[in-house]
């Protein structure tokens, strides 16, 4: 690379690439900048083989798209090594042809080949396509220099991401002298789009050089941004006769399952079952599911209680993760906060656990079901219907949701969900709600309103009302960063299609920070932002405290990817019914007022390391005693083959009813023979029960999205060594295209 004053040019063999005189500028003006982005839309002139070469004839006259802008870490500076991509169709699919130059090629990092592997991790390229041309929506793909695949659909500039959408696409991948390829063919088949004859589609490309820990764009996005802002996407003009397909496919899968429990016999299972999809119009989709299984899922990572309200555990299962941005209501829901802030979950109105699981995680059969998803002009619909068997003390029920949202002014919405559980007879839990979502430039709004319906037997003994509401505001700015939001949960606001952690509350809750670049530690800081969080609850029967908590944190993101906090965490709990820290040992917290600080630091290497390292440590007094905590994370990382970690959480607490020491210990291997064959390995031991818990599970994928699986699932008493159950499960799943 050669620098002349502010020109930069990139020198690939005998060609030499010109960044353009506005990207050198730093006060650049990215509210245009995109709109000089523009590529046209260019049949190929003969078939285009999958090898990673680019050698067709018809790639010489494809449109090309090149001088990237960084966002980070030299926000508006042309990228360290350019990239060129070239673009592509023909009848059935869209091509992008990418040469990554790298002066070092000896030096890509790429630590894994996994189907939807972690691309902040390593060198990659991912490509972003806004097919309704809309400025909210869009498809991601994403490829490592060794050809791994992770997709993903957004909506909504990123308030909606689903990792979990599996499209059919394919990529091939070669590095070379002075740089890395990659090939990707992406079949329109995959994609929604209008009917029109003529189309314009918003793209834009990303490339991360990640020994540098750098970001850059085609279309040039500010640091507080990434690709998901697809208003700020460059355009490809003049698509013709694009063809979707018939949208219809068709997935049978056959399961076979042998499990035995201590001290009974060996039992064996035969089941099968189809999920159909058919695409009902340009951007609808419509799925049934017939006898439904999900036992190749991979196991919950299990969690310490310390609290007296309910755990959070992410939904993993394939069929209710598509689509489900749709189904999202208010904000979203999750957990608030850092590492070391806010750890908390919030409500979230619709939670698709409540389908197919029991209290304790166990599995209760589904008959079927069906779900209407997708877009239709303005309008964002969905709408699932799904029937769950009897299962032992679990009776028959079907749940229903329907949910409905405008896209209003330039980026905003509006909408309306209802829910419905009926258990047959006069047993019935019913949700109904209103949202609204406004962004303007830094700004976003968000507010709603939800009422429960249910008879009253089920509400016996419950004040209050049952009514659900939340506003919220958050500012987000290169220097400043400022949320905060007030919800409330009546009493009697029962949701048996939700996650509610708390009842008759009022939150308040909030986070406000500054970001510093300072230019003196620029050589090994890239950013530092101290900042102030709270969460207060109160009770609405009589305002008074129920939780107060607040946080005064410094942290601090090194250039290669680390990060490290410290800070200290006030906070008040007002106890009014005794509950258990460790009920195996007899250790509880009694009704009171208790008031105290927690300090905490914790440090987190690079990700991208062959070695890396996730540790934290709290202390501090804990309700009427005392708390250590300790979590320790190391990883390695040999090669994209073999990824492996362990995290041992200890927790030291001693209080006036007790004292014990909690450890929890979770170990991943991950072996990855190619990028279609798998196996990965998640062992748990947890010392509340005593158990050690292990999921192993073998995944070839023998065509575009059809799976074979091996499972293997064991518990073990830690004390005796006996074993408590285990289940070897085998499954074929084979999908046909239309």
């Amino acid at each position: 690379m050669v620098r002349v004053g502010a020109a930069v040019c990139i020198i690939s063999g005998s060609m030499a690439v010109a960044v353009p005189s506005f990207a050198q500028q730093p006060s650049l003006d990215y509210s245009t900048a995109h709109l000089e982005r523009r590529l046209n839309a260019v049949r190929a002139t003969g078939p285009i083989t999958l090898d990673g070469a680019l050698d067709e004839a018809a790639w010489s006259g494809a449109p090309l798209a090149t001088n990237f802008i960084q966002n980070d870490p030299r926000e508006g500076a042309p990228a360290t090594f350019d990239t060129e991509v070239r673009v592509l169709y023909d009848d059935d699919a869209l091509y992008f042809g990418v040469f990554a130059k790298d002066a070092e090629p000896g030096q890509l990092i790429v630590n894994d080949l996994k189907k939807d592997y972690n691309t902040g991790g390593s060198d990659g390229f991912t490509v972003i396509l806004d097919t309704f041309h809309d400025g909210r929506n869009g498809y991601q793909f994403a490829t490592n220099p060794a050809g791994a695949k992770w997709d993903a659909q957004m909506a909504n500039e990123g308030r909606e991401n689903n990792a979990n959408w599996d499209g059919i696409w394919d990529v091939a991948t070669r590095i070379a002298e002075l740089g890395w390829y990659a090939e990707i063919r992406i079949p329109f088949r995959t994609l929604k789009f209008t009917g029109s004859d003529l189309q314009s589609w918003g793209v834009n490309f990303e490339r991360k050089l990640r020994r540098m820990n750098e970001d850059s764009y085609w279309a040039p996005l500010p640091r507080i941004y990434d690709l998901q802002r697809v208003s700020m996407a460059g355009t490809v003009d003049g698509f013709r006769g694009l063809r979707p397909g018939m949208n219809l496919r068709f997935k049978p899968y056959a399961a076979s399952a042998s499990s035995q429990l201590a001290g009974r016999k060996t039992t064996g299972d035969f089941d099968g079952g189809i999920d159909v999809k058919y695409g009902v119009t340009s951007g609808l989709v419509w799925d049934f599911t017939v006898n439904t299984d999900f036992s190749q899922v991979e196991a919950d990572e299990q969690q310490v209680n310390l609290t007296r309200f309910s755990l959070f555990f992410p939904e993993k299962r394939d069929f209710f993760l598509e689509n489900s941005g749709i189904f999202q209501f208010g904000s979203g829901g999750g957990q608030f906060g850092g590492m070391g802030g806010i750890n908390r979950s919030e409500m979230q109105l619709f939670f698709s656990r409540q389908i197919g699981l029991s209290e304790d995680g166990g599995a209760i059969p589904i008959l079927g079901g069906t779900r209407l998803t997708g877009r239709q002009g303005a309008y964002s619909i969905g709408v699932l219907n799904i029937q769950q068997r009897e299962h032992d003390a679990n009776p028959g029920a079907n749940f229903s949701a329907f949910r409905l949202r405008r896209d209003i002014l330039a980026n905003s919405d509006i909408g309306a969900v209802l829910l419905n559980k009926e258990e047959g007879g006069p047993n019935f839990n019913r949700v109904a709600g209103v949202d609204a979502n406004f962004r303007f430039g830094f700004l976003t709004l968000n507010g709603y309103a939800a009422k429960t319906f249910s008879p009253d037997a089920l509400l016996v003994g419950s004040d209050g009302n049952d009514f659900a509401q939340k506003a919220q505001f958050n500012y987000a700015s290169r220097t400043w960063q400022a949320t905060s939001s007030y919800s409330g949960v009546g009493e009697r606001f029962h949701d048996e299609l939700g996650f509610v952690p708390r009842q008759g509350v009022h939150n308040y809750d909030g986070r406000y920070g500054r970001y510093f670049r300072p230019a003196r530690f620029a050589k090994w800081m890239r950013q530092t932002q101290p900042h102030l969080e709270f969460d207060v609850f109160t009770r609405q029967h009589d305002n008074s405290l129920e939780t107060s908590y607040m946080g005064y944190h410094w942290n601090v993101n090194f250039q290669d990817g680390s990060t490290a906090e410290v800070g200290v965490n006030p906070q008040i709990e007002d106890i009014e019914e005794t509950f258990s820290l460790s009920s195996s040992r007899g250790v509880r917290v009694h009704p009171g007022r208790y008031e105290f600080s927690e300090y905490f630091a914790f440090y987190n290497s690079s990700n991208a390391r062959t070695f890396s390292v996730n540790t934290q440590y709290r202390t501090g007094p804990f309700y009427d005693g005392y708390r250590r905590n300790l979590s320790f994370g190391p990883s390695m990382r040999l090669n994209e083959n073999l990824n492996m970690s362990v995290n041992l959480s200890l927790n030291d607490i001693s209080v006036a009813t007790g004292s014990f020491v909690s450890k929890l210990v979770t170990t991943r291997v991950n072996y990855n023979f190619n990028t279609k064959m798998f196996f990965n390995a998640l062992v748990q031991y947890n010392s509340d029960n005593s158990q050690w818990t292990s999921n192993l599970r073998f995944n070839i994928i023998h065509r575009p999205l059809s799976d074979f699986f091996l499972v293997y699932n064991e518990r073990r008493d830690e004390r005796t060594g006996n074993m408590l159950s285990r289940a070897v499960i085998s499954k074929m799943t084979y999908l046909m295209a239309f």
